[in-house]
């Protein structure tokens, strides 16, 4: 049985981790289905993607019982599942609509935004269990929100809600549960309306403005790809309707009175 559905809404892809009878902990079963999930969208006509979970949770980690005889490869496997997400030159947005533990965390860490429900609860709990953070944990959490908040929730156990993940910076907004869904899918509708060559650029450009220091450089990084945008077709034609637009919002100039 499935343990990960993937619908579309338009040009909208959603994953939902299915598995409410546990908590859609993630095992090899569920990785494997999200890097199948994920390449299946890639393959058709999606501009953008949702990752959520089926109520009551969002993820509550990793199960950890069935790594095999090499526990390094297994945790691997096992990562695969969100850096497989990571990797998409999508946009994906996180829709944490409950639990986000351990892996769980890291699921809602590689999505390019994360939106929150009331009843999100972003909880590492590494160290309440004993088990030193994985999957690239404290680097994405730390880029997210800085060494104090990380160091927060890693170290200390806080756990945050909703509110308090806006309020750091970890979650982009909290909305209403009942209203989160068709909130990540109306901000993913914006970015698949876009022409999907440029959004995988974009995307890629700020990926890399990460490793990137100045201005200058930061010009000359994004000068060839905008370069290129202008010489496509969908560019042009989206500036003559915009021109169109313009043109048809303008008042009349008045002439001068007959005599």
């Amino acid at each position: 049985m499935s343990s990960v559905r993937i619908d579309t809404v338009g040009r909208v892809g959603i994953v939902t981790l299915d598995d409410p009878a546990r908590r859609n902990a993630l095992d090899l079963d569920s990785t494997a289905e999200i890097v199948a999930g994920f390449d299946e969208l890639e393959a058709g006509d999606i501009g953008a993607v949702v990752v959520t979970g089926a109520p009551p949770a969002f993820c509550a980690g990793a199960d950890l019982s069935h790594l095999g005889t090499s526990q390094r490869e297994g945790l691997r496997r096992v990562y695969e599942g969100f850096l497989r997400v990571g990797r998409s030159p999508l946009p994906t947005i996180a829709a944490v609509n409950g639990a986000a533990v351990g892996a769980g965390m890291n699921l809602a860490l590689v999505c390019d935004v994360r939106l929150a429900g009331r009843s999100a609860r972003f909880d590492t709990r590494f160290m309440q269990l004993g088990l030193h953070p994985g999957g690239g944990h404290t680097w994405m959490f730390r880029r997210a929100v800085g060494p104090q908040a990380t160091a927060a929730a890693v170290l200390f156990g806080e756990v945050l809600d909703g509110a308090e993940a806006e309020r750091v910076g970890l979650a982009w907004r909290c909305v209403d549960d009942d209203a989160l869904l068709d909130t990540a899918i109306a901000m993913a509708e914006k970015a698949a309306a876009a022409p999907p060559e440029v959004v995988a650029r974009t995307k890629a450009t700020i990926a890399d403005m990460a490793t990137i220091t100045d201005h200058d450089a930061a010009v000359d990084r994004e000068l060839e790809d905008q370069v290129w945008s202008i010489n496509q077709p969908e560019f042009a034609a989206r500036l003559a309707s915009l021109q169109r637009k313009i043109t048809s919002a303008s008042p009349a100039v008045a002439g001068p009175a007959d005599s």
